[in-house]
């Protein structure tokens, strides 16, 4: 995690968030050691053995104007979970708002700065951590609030900005894919290739994300469109089956392999999904 900038980070019984800047493309190799280091010690300590996390974290990207309000989100869970009152939310140590509350003991890379300047260009001084905390607390009761700054979202998606930094970083990805980077890096980025080619098969089939959520789980079009996924792109079938509302990836794997053995030929439509090219 070399020269990773801590903005924002809590840790709950079952899960942890963290909102980090990665100058360097490392994010992946970071993760790794991160995850390993701590299922070790974990272990360790608790004298037990086996896995920790259950599947793959999950990364998402940040425009900069959203970082501050994914700082909010992130420090107000224990007042979700019920774990603490806000007006107490520096008396839960496993929290970035602990260290930003007491900044003789920040870590030399965590940097509140994001979360401060969103929450109305307040300064790192004890009269202005006392102002955030108080707007914390009167962001956890305000509903419309939460829901302006994307609250109900903020785990969803691969990424969190505008329209045009969404394109920015889809366009970017593309170029930087076709001149071969790392492949583990390559792994990290392919999310938002994945969304924007389900884009292109769904205007293909003259389909829309109304229609992912209004019709049934296996219709014929999305076993198709999944299908193609895995067929040009190497799609998860965990990804497909939660943007293509499939159910489980189980049943998209055993659909997928149904409508294979079936033969691609027998669909009129395949062929319109067949001419798109797609970027693995």
């Amino acid at each position: 995690a070399k020269e990773w900038r801590l903005h924002s980070w809590v840790l709950m019984s079952n899960h942890y968030h963290l909102c980090i800047e990665t100058p360097n493309p490392n994010l992946v190799d970071g993760m790794k050691w991160l995850q390993s280091t701590f299922a070790n010690r974990f272990n360790r300590y608790r004298k037990v053995n086996g896995h920790v996390f259950q599947g793959r974290y999950k990364a998402i990207l940040l425009d900069a104007d959203a970082v501050g309000p994914v700082c909010h989100y992130i420090y107000l869970n224990p007042v979700r979970a019920g774990l603490v009152e806000a007006s107490e939310l520096q008396n839960y140590s496993a929290s970035g708002f602990h260290q930003l509350w007491n900044p003789s003991k920040r870590w030399s890379f965590f940097d509140a700065s994001p979360a401060l300047s969103e929450a109305g260009e307040l300064a790192d001084t004890r009269s202005g951590r006392r102002s955030y905390r108080n707007y914390l607390g009167w962001l956890s009761t305000e509903d419309s609030e939460q829901k302006r700054l994307g609250f109900e979202k903020m785990c969803r998606g691969w990424a969190k900005g505008s329209k045009d930094f969404k394109k920015a970083v889809q366009d970017d990805l593309k170029d930087r894919i076709s001149k071969v980077i790392v492949e583990s890096e390559a792994r990290e980025l392919r999310e938002p290739l994945w969304e924007d080619r389900l884009r292109q098969g769904l205007d293909a089939l003259g389909k829309t994300d109304a229609d992912l959520l209004s019709d049934r789980k296996g219709a014929d079009w999305k076993v198709m469109l999944a299908c193609y996924m895995r067929k040009r792109c190497l799609t998860p079938n965990v990804w497909l089956a939660e943007r293509l509302n499939m159910g489980t990836a189980k049943s998209v794997s055993s659909r997928v392999s149904q409508f294979r053995k079936g033969g691609y030929a027998q669909n009129s439509q395949w062929g319109s999904l067949e001419n798109l090219e797609c970027v693995a």
